[in-house]
């Protein structure tokens, strides 16, 4: 019996040191990770973010079915609820937090020193205070940023509205990407004898009268990524269709949803380059040694429905030089 007592002994330390080697060796491979997103709003853009960080994770290895706890929530573009469940991530201490645009990344890294956090769709984070610099900071904030190059977006403007002298500008004023861009668009503008008259809306509901404030003083409406905006983009498109004033954005999406033309990033593309940072976190990088990163992918959008509804004839090469034409 006591003989019996051993050999079970031996064979469950042995199969018990087998799985401890079995774990060390592929620990990493079969360990549940936890993924948390935060979006300040649900659009088509931030969607995509979403969407394409998800796809890069699991193609990594890292599944919902198998080893990884995905959770995401939406804000619903109110920055108190955006502090709420930054608050209750935080708290759940999951491997990383990605967080989407940049009223739910000042939430989250208000709400955690410690705990991974990945921006993305943020157009200028320092100027957000989400890191210090663009480079390696070694803090535990890294992330993509949508930043555009505004020359490029000027350029755009004066292709579509060749004698333009205006640009009218629809922004939320609290949001402080916004804020930099109206800055810098103000001065490059002003370098080329161009003015711009800017338009005001803090909530969805002033997106409206903030664009009809601007008719008859502006020769185009130009909008930056501003989340407000974009999330309500048809009341700014039914005012320059009823006014002729032209829209041209900076996300692609708002070119399908009315608006003349864009040149913007792909936003799936901006998702699975988000994902690929998340993946070096939970593969064991710390955060504060890599370097935030922007996208060089621009794609044209135009629209040459909305172009006639609004009262611009669009140049051929400019059609031409489109990756996506909607008619």
């Amino acid at each position: 019996m006591l003989r019996l007592q051993s050999r079970l002994k031996a064979s469950t330390q042995t199969i018990l040191g087998g799985v401890v080697a079995l774990s060390v060796l592929y620990g990493g491979a079969v360990q549940a990770q936890t993924v948390k997103v935060l979006s300040i709003v649900d659009h088509p853009a931030l969607d995509a973010i979403r969407d394409g960080v998800r796809a890069e994770l699991k193609a990594a290895g890292y599944d919902a079915d198998k080893n990884l706890k995905w959770e995401y929530q939406s804000a619903q573009g109110n920055t108190g609820t955006a502090a709420q469940i930054a608050r209750k991530f935080v708290g759940d201490q999951p491997n990383a937090i990605v967080a989407i645009a940049t009223p739910s990344a000042q939430a989250v890294v208000a709400a955690t020193k410690t705990v991974p956090v990945v921006y993305s769709g943020v157009t200028d984070p320092v100027a957000a205070q989400l890191v210090k610099g663009w480079g390696a900071t070694g803090t535990n904030v890294t992330g993509v940023s949508d930043k555009l190059p505004l020359d490029k977006q000027v350029a755009l403007i004066q292709r579509v509205v060749p004698k333009v002298k205006t640009v009218g500008m629809v922004y939320n004023p609290g949001e402080a990407n916004s804020v930099v861009v109206v800055k810098e668009l103000k001065e490059l503008l002003a370098k080329q004898g161009l003015t711009l008259k800017e338009a005001a809306a803090p909530r969805t509901v002033d997106i409206g009268p903030a664009a009809k404030s601007l008719i008859g003083k502006v020769d185009v409406i130009y909008t930056n990524t501003d989340n407000n905006v974009v999330s309500a983009y048809e009341a700014l498109v039914k005012v320059a269709n009823e006014s002729k004033i032209p829209l041209v954005a900076a996300d692609t999406d708002s070119v399908k949803r009315g608006a003349v033309a864009a040149l913007g990033i792909n936003y799936s593309d901006l998702g699975h380059q988000t994902g690929k940072v998340v993946v070096r976190i939970l593969k064991g990088e710390k955060p504060g040694a890599i370097a935030s990163q922007t996208s060089d992918n621009l794609e044209l959008f135009v629209n040459t429905s909305a172009a006639a509804k609004q009262g611009v004839t669009l140049a051929p090469e400019l059609v031409k030089e489109a990756k996506t034409v909607i008619k």
